[in-house]
């Protein structure tokens, strides 16, 4: 059997991975565990050493963070240096939302209508900032608008229910981190 461990900045991140990991994992892989850290600065400060000194035999690893403000290419080229110290490149597959998480979110806004019961919302969908929501500065407050009850743990957990996985969602990076997992998860170490 095989495991799958992911390291996240932040918890609703973690809510979010725990309900659509299970839904694409082949069946010879375990979700093993998801570990939230405090932020994106606990994250970074930590991850080397988390990998290095990982034991489990048969692990592959998913490092998902926000890019917030920053560069999306120096964020990941940051991580991946990170990974490469603690000797675990050929297992590990990094990921960064474009902009937030939330972008994911509203890639699909059926995924929120249905799961916070938002009469209507879907057919907003092809509004040019809805098309591409990772081009959102900010896509937390834009939920927060659409969304008087998003409430960010209690909120991942309700929509990631709903979040379909085959590639229609308009966020470039989920689609990214869906197809990723996949594709690490269905080779060997």
């Amino acid at each position: 059997m095989m495991n799958l461990v992911c390291f996240t900045e932040e918890r609703s991140a973690k809510e979010m991975l725990q309900i659509i990991i299970p839904k694409i994992l082949p069946a010879n892989y375990n979700l093993h565990h998801i570990i939230a850290f405090d932020g994106k600065q606990d994250l970074e400060k930590q991850i080397k050493l988390k990998l290095k000194n990982w034991q489990l035999p048969n692990t592959k690893f998913l490092i998902i963070r926000d890019q917030d403000s920053g560069d999306c290419i120096t964020i990941k080229k940051e991580l991946l240096e990170k990974v490469e110290f603690s000797g675990k490149q050929d297992v590990s597959l990094v990921r960064i939302a474009c902009r937030e998480l939330e972008s994911f979110y509203l890639g699909d806004l059926l995924a929120i209508e249905t799961g916070l019961n938002i009469k209507k919302l879907s057919k907003q969908q092809n509004k040019e900032k809805y098309r591409t929501p990772d081009t959102l500065p900010n896509a937390k407050k834009e939920l927060q608008r659409i969304a008087k009850n998003y409430c960010q743990i209690s909120g991942s957990r309700a929509i990631s229910h709903h979040l379909k996985l085959n590639g229609s969602n308009k966020s470039t990076s989920f689609n990214f981190l869906i197809s990723g997992i996949q594709k690490l998860c269905s080779t060997e170490p």
